[in-house]
């Protein structure tokens, strides 16, 4: 079994900063990728940004200069840190990690149960 969580979210004033972060655990062989998606009231998921195993990251355009996307490996946990917060930043934060339990089983999204950012003043 494989749970993913996330943490950090709340109320932040425009402008402000916010550090979401995020753990993988449980029967884990290897993790590939993991991510950060949002997702606001009547729009589509977004991808946020992403980073890989060898750390290379990709951001979404609305995001770059604003947003860091790191990890640690040994903790199975990524983070965002959102700085220069705007309103239309807010939503629910989802975080994805692409892992295999086994050697023998395929790379597997697992996905958090969201956390929420909300940006207000």
């Amino acid at each position: 079994q494989v749970q993913v969580v996330e943490s950090g979210g709340g109320l932040v004033q425009p402008g402000g900063s916010l550090r979401l972060s995020c753990a993988a655990s449980g029967r884990i062989i290897s993790i590939n990728s993991m991510g950060w998606h949002r997702q606001a009231p009547g729009k589509q998921r977004e991808l946020v940004a992403g980073i890989t195993s060898g750390d290379s990251t990709n951001y979404a355009d609305s995001v770059k200069g604003r947003f860091t996307i790191s990890r640690d490996n040994a903790k199975n946990t990524v983070y965002l840190q959102m700085n220069s917060l705007r309103p239309e930043d807010a939503a629910v934060y989802y975080c994805k990690a692409n892992l295999r339990s086994t050697w023998y089983e395929s790379w597997v999204d697992y996905w958090g149960q969201g956390t929420q950012v909300t940006v207000s003043s």
